[in-house]
């Protein structure tokens, strides 16, 4: 019985891999949109938001089966509580990315992302979300801490972006909705660093019982 407990657990950590896969092809798409003026990455970062919630249903169900199907431990019961607290976080990451990638079809918001620290939001909140989803996968509380930690970084970025405006706004006021698109786009690139956060903080949940807000 706990042999095929062990096996179901395993399959649940390779679906999360697999979401969180999702999840930094769905950033990084959206960010090629915008910064690299890919075509066609608004239609593929919807296709993968798709596949986002479908994931999320999946694992959903397995937990159910772990649950109601097998007798789990106190670890376990937190393990699986946890990852269905991160799936939640991962499918408005999904969210998120396609709302970025939505915004970046307008040409010249493309334009003068350049000029702003959009790129950096983008490879800080990639970086989060794997080494969030490594972390629970290899129960390793000092990478989820330093997930955390890390979320530090977006944030200084964010604000960097919105102390950097004004003086955009002042040498181009011509494209003044473009540059208020792209302060929309940062704040779902902080949101993004948010949820990975928070996957973090369960990964440390079902490791030590303690969850930190």
């Amino acid at each position: 019985m706990r042999m095929h407990f062990d096996q179901q657990l395993e399959e649940l950590n390779l679906e999360l891999i697999k979401m969180g896969a999702l999840c930094e092809r769905a950033i990084r798409r959206a960010a090629d949109q915008l910064l690299n003026e890919k075509e066609n990455e608004v239609q593929a970062v919807e296709r993968i938001e798709d596949e986002i919630n479908h994931k999320e249903r999946d694992i959903e169900n397995l937990c159910m089966k772990l649950l109601l199907q097998q007798q789990p431990v106190a670890r376990d019961l937190r393990m699986i509580s946890s990852a269905l607290k991160m799936i939640s976080d991962m499918e408005r990451i999904g969210d998120q990315a396609q709302d970025i990638a939505d915004i970046s079809r307008f040409v010249k918001v493309q334009e003068i992302a350049h000029k702003m620290n959009i790129g950096k939001m983008a490879e800080a909140t990639i970086k989060m979300v794997t080494e969030s989803i490594d972390s629970f996968v290899k129960k390793d509380l000092d990478s989820a801490a330093a997930v955390v930690k890390y979320d530090n970084v977006v944030d200084d970025l964010f604000l960097k972006v919105k102390t950097e405006l004004p003086k955009l706004l002042q040498q181009d006021p011509q494209n003044a909705e473009y540059y208020i698109d792209l302060i929309m786009v940062a704040k779902y690139f902080e949101r993004i660093g948010d949820h990975a956060e928070n996957i973090a903080q369960w990964v440390e949940y079902s490791i030590t019982g303690t969850h930190n807000e």
